[in-house]
């Protein structure tokens, strides 16, 4: 009886430890390549962001040389906006704005939060307004492009490219408005 008992403590106290070592961050997390590019949701944190956009961005005016040359002007001209008002509302400037925008997002999502705990609001309605009714559709224009480039579906990718240029027309004229507040 005093051997059962022995075992289920030491069983008791060591569990908890196995259960925390998969949770451990590996020291050697930031030499690791990113595989966010599989297609599944990993909660990482890029080390350069920066030159993982740039490459994108390379990636993306190859893809329009190829399937839309005409629009290559204008795709560019767009990309360079985006850098643009990108650096403007991150400069020391709009620093005030940015807390502004951050107090007023995180009051409306605690608002948010309350709804959905007393049953007000659903999940999928939660998701809808926490994003502001945009729904990051460029990520996924961007990811099912390049799932077309990578079959070959040329017209597919020429569709996509399209619809992308308007959504980054349209984040741009988002990003302008939150600068002229």
């Amino acid at each position: 009886m005093k051997l059962k008992g022995l075992i289920f403590t030491l069983a008791f106290l060591i569990m908890p430890s196995f259960a925390l070592a998969n949770d451990v961050v590996p020291v050697n997390h930031e030499e690791k390549p990113c595989d966010c590019q599989d297609g599944k949701y990993q909660k990482r944190t890029h080390k350069d962001w920066q030159a993982m956009m740039a490459e994108r961005e390379q990636k993306l005016l190859a893809w329009v040389n190829q399937y839309t040359p005409e629009k290559k002007a204008e795709w560019t001209k767009v990309l360079e906006e985006k850098k643009n008002l990108r650096s403007q509302w991150m400069s020391p400037k709009n620093a005030a704005k940015r807390e502004q925008w951050k107090k007023e997002r995180m009051a409306k999502m605690e608002q948010l939060k309350k709804q959905f705990e007393a049953g007000k609001i659903t999940k999928e309605e939660f998701i809808k307004q926490a994003h502001g009714g945009k729904e990051m559709g460029h990520w996924k224009t961007f990811h099912e492009l390049r799932i077309a480039v990578d079959n070959g579906d040329s017209k597919q990718a020429a569709i996509l490219l399209n619809k992308l240029l308007e959504q980054t027309k349209q984040h741009n004229r988002l990003m302008k408005e939150k600068l002229a507040k």
